[in-house]
């Protein structure tokens, strides 16, 4: 009988000696940027660990912290006082808890890929979220949280057909979903939109391509689970998508919808900015394997922006 005993927990250890990890070959080959948050999970004001650094990074470049705030080398590690408010500033944007601690949620949310346009410009947060609808448990969709660009810039009524292009080479399964988002947000506004030739080789308002790493506008891209794609208000026009994401068209596991992220950034270069609704197309993070439409809050928005 001990003899037998001995040997199944010999078998036990070798197995346990044996097991590795199943990871998807997505998280083996590319692993995501906004990786390094899973483990700072819990800190607060006054901590002072590895990876805080990271953390400020990442609170800059989506403009929720100046980088005058955090250029002192001695505490790139601190969690201080301007860290915590930047914390705070990002859980009100997005309907979380306002504690200024990265508590599951938070890290959770800031973890997702999204979209590579700052939340926040000049210290001046435009996502309109209700901290006290939150607080009181009625967050309803039905308020209108969407947001203009600084001044409302937008595209003059006249001409009303504005032509884009693709840059020569785009892959031919980003055409037709990026075709539909214009065609999806015409239904609200008084433009017609139209395609031209690759935009080498003729003029167009609104100019479209994949680009990677540092792609010299000043706004690299950091890879897949990232940042996937940024755009410009008006009149600027141009709309860049990360080339290495895992891209589909529709919903598939694993992947990010083409046509989603399209109108989402149609929707900044129309001229809105990011939306506090978590329907709305306009909400900065984007889910794998899911698709997105327009939503009351987005159409209230645009049509609001141009209304005569």
């Amino acid at each position: 009988m001990a003899s037998k005993v001995l040997s199944l927990l010999f078998i036990c250890l070798l197995l346990t000696l044996s097991y590795k990890p199943v990871l998807t070959d997505s998280d083996q080959q590319n692993p995501s940027p906004f990786g390094f948050l899973q483990s700072l999970i819990g800190l607060k004001k006054g901590d002072r660990v590895k990876g805080v650094q990271d953390l400020k990074k990442y609170l800059q470049q989506f403009g929720y912290l100046k980088s005058t705030q955090t250029s002192n080398k001695e505490d790139a590690d601190l969690f201080d006082e301007n860290t915590e408010y930047a914390i705070k500033t990002y859980q009100i944007n997005f309907n979380l808890q306002s504690s200024g601690i990265l508590d599951v949620e938070t890290v959770s949310t800031m973890s997702q890929p999204r979209c590579g346009v700052a939340d926040i410009v000049n210290g001046s947060t435009r996502m309109r979220a209700s901290h006290e609808m939150h607080q009181h448990g009625n967050s309803n969709n039905s308020h209108a949280l969407y947001a203009f660009f600084p001044g409302k810039p937008r595209w003059p009524f006249f001409p009303r057909t504005l032509r884009y292009a693709f840059k020569n080479g785009t892959r031919g399964d980003a055409i037709k979903p990026v075709q539909n988002g214009f065609a999806r947000w015409s239904w609200f506004i008084p433009f017609k939109f139209e395609p031209q030739p690759p935009y080498q080789r003729a003029p167009a308002d609104f100019h479209i391509s994949f680009e990677t790493g540092d792609h010299g506008d000043g706004h690299p891209f950091d890879g897949p689970g990232g940042k996937l794609a940024h755009s410009y208000p008006p009149r600027d026009g141009r709309l860049h998508f990360d080339a290495s994401e895992k891209w589909s068209v529709g919903a598939v596991p694993g992947s990010i919808d083409i046509g989603t992220v399209a109108l989402h950034e149609i929707g900044h270069m129309l001229g809105l900015d990011h939306s506090s609704v978590k329907d709305a197309i306009m909400y900065p993070v984007v889910t794998r394997g899911r698709t997105k439409g327009l939503a009351n809050d987005d159409i209230r928005g645009i049509k609001a922006l141009y209304a005569k």
